[in-house]
């Protein structure tokens, strides 16, 4: 079954869609099974365990904070970026927790937040375990979950996140034949295809509405990206680059002096900076499909937007629906977690949305997007998640730039030919999952491989 574009692409807050986002969710709805099965108003405590990836480079990734943030009540959609830290501050200085706005309790944190750097649970290298303690130390209930990536998570006892594989979608498909099938069967463009499957859910005006938000909020984080001066949050003290890159932009434009062929390409992995800059620093971003991805498909939507004179709502509709529609298959038949599979499952995935998104709005035809879609990760396969120093910053900020131009290239190559080619998406996703299940765990963002271990942190 496809996935809504509503999952993949959610609002929320960086750095990380699976370490930030996903805990957050994960704290919230621990504490609503706890007043769902009568327990809340007994807790005197709450301890959590932190496993695997989430406790190796979870103090990099936020992944503390945004549990307390979760217990406090928040989700990362409404949490407001501005006051979250006074939030923290609170906690920290108080050693105490109101837990859902509804119940103070004592939570000192270096007791009751445990990294378990050495120990996985079973399931997904993304694991939590929260407990809550009566006052006489007595447990009163206790669950794991397991943050999946993109900001889906999955209980204990769940095979899917929690509503996903129940909606009766009119065109459900789970591989890329099927929907390019389904496609041609009915006439219909892969755009056509999902926003049929979408008003399933909800009406073609909130659809429209929904896309528009999304659009709205990528832009909007490029546009705070590209005004933000300062130093990065670390010990590695970067300075943003994304302003510089734009003042000098302008300046070329002003004195009409664009940088011959690479004029455009400069603005896009300058979008892409924007975006996963403000990510880096905890802003409001959106998954595509994941935080740690998250400027590849805003940037080339944008190059698309500024550089196209036929761009108008219905294109960047059919962009974004065209992405999500790709974006699925590779949720639903590999994984988009780099704990998982490795930053292929990120970036390479965000880069094949891409393209499969700017082929559809350049007038590709579904065989054509296909085929963006499957260069954008054949060129990707067994990329590495290796952040130094367990951060979104080196090399994610500059592999989304790099992931925005491959993307173009994809879509450019793909639409230059017939749409017949050899390897099929299907294959490449299916290479990709076998690529990640081969993949030695040190090079999935655990900070115990490549760039993270040969670059000494200062």
């Amino acid at each position: 079954m496809p996935v809504s574009a509503f999952d993949l692409f959610k609002i929320g807050i960086g750095p990380s869609s699976s370490h930030t986002m996903g805990p957050m969710v994960a704290a919230r709805r621990f504490l609503t099974e706890a007043a769902s099965t009568g327990v809340f108003d007994e807790i005197a405590e709450v301890a959590v365990d932190l496993y695997g990836s989430l406790a190796l480079t979870g103090r990099g990734h936020s992944t503390d904070v945004a549990v307390l943030l979760g217990l406090a009540g928040e989700v990362p959609d409404k949490v407001d970026v501005d006051t979250a830290p006074a939030i923290i501050d609170m906690v920290r200085c108080n050693n105490s927790l109101n837990l859902l706005g509804r119940r103070e309790v004592a939570f000192v944190e270096a007791r009751h937040m445990r990294f378990h750097a050495r120990q996985s649970l079973p399931r997904h290298p993304n694991a939590l375990r929260f407990t809550a303690l009566a006052a006489t130390g007595a447990s009163l209930l206790q669950r794991a979950y397991y943050s999946i990536g993109g900001g889906f998570v999955i209980g204990e006892d769940e095979e899917l996140p929690a509503g996903e594989g129940e909606i009766p979608f009119r065109f459900p498909f789970g591989s890329a034949e099927e929907m390019l099938a389904l496609a041609a069967a009915n006439g219909m463009t892969i755009a056509e295809l999902a926003f049929a499957n979408e008003v399933v859910i909800r009406p073609p005006d909130e659809v429209r509405a929904g896309l528009d938000r999304i659009w709205g909020a990528m832009r909007s984080c490029i546009e705070r990206g590209l005004q933000s001066q300062g130093e990065l949050p670390g010990p590695f003290r970067m300075r943003r680059r994304a302003y510089g890159l734009h003042q000098r932009l302008l300046a070329e434009q002003g004195r009409n002096k664009p940088d011959g062929p690479l004029h455009e390409l400069n603005w896009v992995t300058t979008f892409a900076i924007a975006v996963n800059e403000e990510n880096a620093a905890g802003g409001r971003v959106v998954t595509a499909p994941t935080n740690g991805a998250a400027g590849i498909i805003p940037a080339v939507l944008e190059y698309y937007r500024r550089f196209y004179p036929e761009a108008d709502n219905r294109r960047i509709h059919d962009f974004l629906l065209t992405a999500a529609a790709v974006g699925s298959l590779y949720k639903k038949n590999a994984s988009i977690s780099g704990a998982e599979v490795g930053c292929q499952g990120e970036v390479g995935v965000a880069c094949s949305m891409a393209a499969a998104g700017l082929a559809a709005v350049l007038g590709g035809s579904n065989d054509q997007i296909e085929n963006a879609a499957e260069i954008g990760m054949e060129h990707s396969l067994g990329l590495t998640c290796d952040p130094v120093g367990g951060l979104v910053q080196i090399p994610c900020i500059e592999r989304n730039a790099i992931g925005a131009a491959k993307a173009i290239a994809a879509a450019q190559l793909a639409l230059s030919g017939d749409g017949r080619h050899y390897v099929s998406l299907d294959r490449v996703i299916e290479t990709m999952r076998q690529t990640g299940a081969d993949m030695q765990s040190k090079y999935k963002e655990t900070a115990l491989g490549g760039l993270a271990v040969n670059v000494t942190l200062c």
